[in-house]
């Protein structure tokens, strides 16, 4: 029986390495035609803003509440004056959809947390504010938001809170834009689709 010849040694080939086309055009997004920074700050965007959303949930937490209703509840804080505050100013300022705004608002009032009056200069509006448990649930809730708020922005300067707030500014009305291009191609995927399904039923 004759000897295995032992397995030649394969030669193999050198790999190709593969650069990525980059995920933004726009030059003050690039360092020398290269996006990798850009990446890297997007990312730790998404980890920082993870981490705030985290936050509003403990707070939330703490008064047996969600991150939005928590939001809702310290924004009529901020906003209801000596009258109450409305809907839409309650939205405008939170952040938070109007439609939303009100689901809360509902859940909220449910809760005794909050009272909804008629607004007697806009009869066409309601008038919501704090109700006494209100009052003492956001008063029981401060000492954690103000420990939490110090670590969070602890070594920031005065100056770089305001850039970070002017960034963000244009950012969130950037992401409108961003929002209906997504809109678009998902469109324009399903078009094609349906054309794909055609031809091959044909």
């Amino acid at each position: 029986m004759a000897a295995k010849k032992p397995d030649q040694q394969t030669v193999s080939k050198p790999r190709r390495e593969f650069v990525s086309p980059v995920t933004v055009t726009l030059p003050p997004m690039l360092a020398g035609g290269s996006d990798v920074a850009f990446r890297e700050t997007v990312y730790l965007m998404v980890l920082a803003f993870g981490r705030l959303h985290s936050c509003r949930e403990a707070f939330g937490r703490a008064l047996s509440l969600t991150a939005s209703q928590f939001i809702v509840l310290i924004g009529t804080a901020y906003r209801q004056g000596t009258e109450g505050v409305t809907i839409r100013a309650l939205a405008d300022h939170t952040q938070l959809a109007a439609t939303h705004v009100t689901t809360e608002v509902g859940r909220l009032i449910g809760k005794g947390l909050l009272i909804k009056e008629a607004n007697t200069r806009d009869r066409r509006s309601v008038l919501v504010r704090l109700s006494p448990k209100g009052e003492a649930a956001i008063r029981s809730v401060n000492p954690l938001l103000r420990r939490v708020n110090d670590e969070l922005f602890k070594n920031v300067s005065r100056s770089e809170f305001a850039a970070v707030s002017r960034f963000l500014a244009k950012f969130a009305h950037n992401s409108e834009d961003a929002l209906i291009e997504i809109q678009r191609a998902e469109r324009e995927r399903a078009a094609a689709d349906r054309v794909a399904r055609t031809a091959r039923q044909d």
